[in-house]
């Protein structure tokens, strides 16, 4: 039986002409199945190995599809790829413009970190395939710079990484741009069941493509795990790199703090290396992973940003400092190495305080890890483990054996590091464990307590009722009602109880400016008016009304409102009050 060939699969002249150039021959499987696939027109739901190819599977269609009508109005792209990180959608779309260097089509990349200015000013041409992250994407869109009512083909590349990390609003929001009809294709290493079904939503009858078990790893990896207490990782994997002589070794950590504290305690040990994660603008990320491809950066110390689609051509190593707590970005992870048809290794150094991680890895690809153990790094086998923190307090919990978070930091119920249950993997949430006593006994439900007789039940039932219709008298201080019950009989030896003496209370203010005093009728005095007109001395004393005239009520008169001119009411003047009288 002869190979396939890509010139079998269906495609142009062109295009197999690029595909020469870059030297493959025979397509992989993923390949062979998904081209055909795509070039039918229908959805597409494809899940491959990383490593293998999907990059070509959907380039190489999507431009067969479009090379006959190149795109001619300003910034209305014919295709849209949506990857999860900017190094991605730099890497996706290097590959079109290789694949499609013999064809009249243009491409573009559009991300986050970088000026917008040059962006605008590229889609002010015609544009046939745009790659783009979410974000980005949806600022232009915002702006009204990008028309994606043109869009007939929408890639989603690395899918499960897509959703998982929370993209799923945005994606649903570019879905509202997009015109109904067009071709759906989403291409990832993994899918779980709830990633497929709630791509059933987004597609339309998709066809689904898997080449192999789902989260499989690669076999050209070699993966080893070496025991190794917590305080000495950094002191092995320099020991490693050194007597090893590695050259190009990608090294990831779990958090970005971590990954910079990493790579000064190389730099201090005369290895060159820089870190990339996201708090790196994207000038420094993109210098980083230039200089790690071309060979002038031996080590590379990343989060797990670089861990989805990135294609370093030959990777030899790939050590994971810190498991990830999510067992599926291990699959990810060390699929950097062995891609292409090469090998590569893959080593792990596991601390006490991750063997759970370890297990889950495991059960998750269905395989066990060889240990292995360099002189003078054996593992202590009575350390004991401890919580993980992931920053800003938290903390995560991934050792066999149960660990306790620090004062002061918080924790969720399961390994993944938030509140709840799995969120994001589908999984169900973890039903919480019973709170435990000193003695590790689990706290008996407390027992319902006993019914009070008839007789009580009735009188604190009538003094509800009471209190309810406000009959119940209140004491002088506000407190609860008053008790008519006849009092009790008094012990002997109790002391008689002392009558409330009264304090004299202090003068208290008048928004008026007045003073009084709460013994007995408020007595007057001066007024904010008098204080401000300096009348302190020889003020007259009001005028008295006369008996027969009765009093206008406030408001009416002169001094009242203007009643039918439209005008504001008039100022009511501060009225002047005698001089208090002295009591003899």
């Amino acid at each position: 039986m002869s190979e396939l060939t890509f010139a079998a699969l269906g495609l142009a002249e062109p295009l197999l002409r690029a595909v020469a150039d870059t030297g493959y021959t025979t397509p992989t499987p993923i390949q062979a199945q998904a081209i055909p696939q795509v070039l039918l027109g229908g959805d597409l739901l494809a899940a491959a190995q990383t490593g293998t190819g999907k990059t070509a599977g959907f380039t190489l269609p999507l431009l067969h599809r479009l090379m006959d009508a190149p795109a001619k109005q300003k910034g209305r792209p014919r295709a849209l790829v949506l990857t999860p990180t900017r190094e991605l959608a730099a890497q996706v779309e290097e590959s079109v413009r290789e694949y499609g260097k013999y064809l009249p089509l243009k491409s573009m990349v559009m991300f986050g970190g970088v000026g917008i200015n040059p962006q605008i000013a590229a889609l002010r041409k015609p544009v046939d395939i745009l790659v783009a992250t979410p974000g980005r994407l949806l600022d232009h869109a915002g702006q009204k710079t990008v028309d994606l009512s043109g869009v007939d083909i929408l890639v989603l590349d690395e899918a499960d990484r897509m959703l998982d990390m929370g993209f799923i609003h945005d994606i649903k929001k570019v879905l509202a741009l997009l015109p109904q009809q067009r071709q759906n294709l989403l291409f990832s290493a993994t899918f779980s069941n709830e990633i497929k079904a709630l791509a059933d939503k987004l597609l339309n009858q998709p066809k689904l493509v898997e080449v192999a078990r789902p989260n499989q790893t690669n076999a050209q990896i070699t993966q080893k795990v070496h025991l190794v207490d917590r305080d000495r990782k950094t002191e092995l994997l320099i020991s490693m790199i050194k007597g090893g002589d590695w050259h190009q070794v990608l090294v990831f950590t779990r958090t970005k703090h971590g990954a910079n504290r990493l790579a000064e305690k190389l730099e201090k040990a005369g290895i060159a290396s820089m870190a990339i994660h996201g708090n790196k603008s994207q000038g420094a990320r993109t210098k980083a992973l230039a200089g790690f491809k071309d060979g002038s950066l031996p080590v590379l110390v990343a989060t797990d940003i670089a861990a989805r689609g990135l294609d370093i051509e030959e990777l030899p190593h790939v050590v994971n400092y810190e498991l990830p707590n999510v067992p599926e970005d291990y699959v990810h992870r060390i699929g950097r190495t062995g891609r292409a048809g090469c090998v590569g290794e893959a080593i792990s150094l596991v601390c006490v305080d991750e063997l759970g991680f370890l297990r889950d890895i495991e059960k998750l690809t269905k395989q066990t890890v060889e240990r292995f153990t360099i002189p003078g790094f054996e593992a202590d086998p009575n350390a004991e483990p401890q919580a993980i923190e992931i920053g800003l307090g938290r903390y995560i919990h991934g050792a066999l054996t149960p660990t306790s978070t620090p004062k002061g930091g918080s924790s969720g119920n399961n390994r993944r590091g938030g509140q709840g249950g799995r969120q994001g993997q589908g999984g169900k949430p973890r039903q919480a464990k019973p709170a435990q006593r000193e003695g590790g006994e689990a706290q008996e439900k407390r027992a319902p307590r006993a019914a009070k007789p008839a007789g009580e039940q009735a009188a604190q039932g009538a003094r509800k009722q009471g209190g309810q219709n406000g009959d119940a008298r209140r004491n002088s201080n506000g407190g609860k009602p008053r008790s008519d019950n006849p009092q009790q009989p008094r012990a002997a030896g109790d002391k008689p109880r002392q009558p409330r003496q009264e304090k004299p209370r202090k003068p208290q203010g008048e928004p008026n400016g007045n003073f009084f005093h709460g013994d007995g009728p408020r007595q007057p005095t001066l007024t904010m008016h008098e204080l401000s007109m300096g009348t302190l001395t020889g003020r007259k004393p009001p005028r008295q009304q006369n008996a027969g005239m009765q009093q206008q009520p406030r408001g009416q008169g002169q001094g009242g409102a203007r009643q039918g001119q439209g005008g504001k009411p008039r100022q009511q003047q501060a009225a002047l009050f005698s001089a208090p009288k002295r009591k003899p």
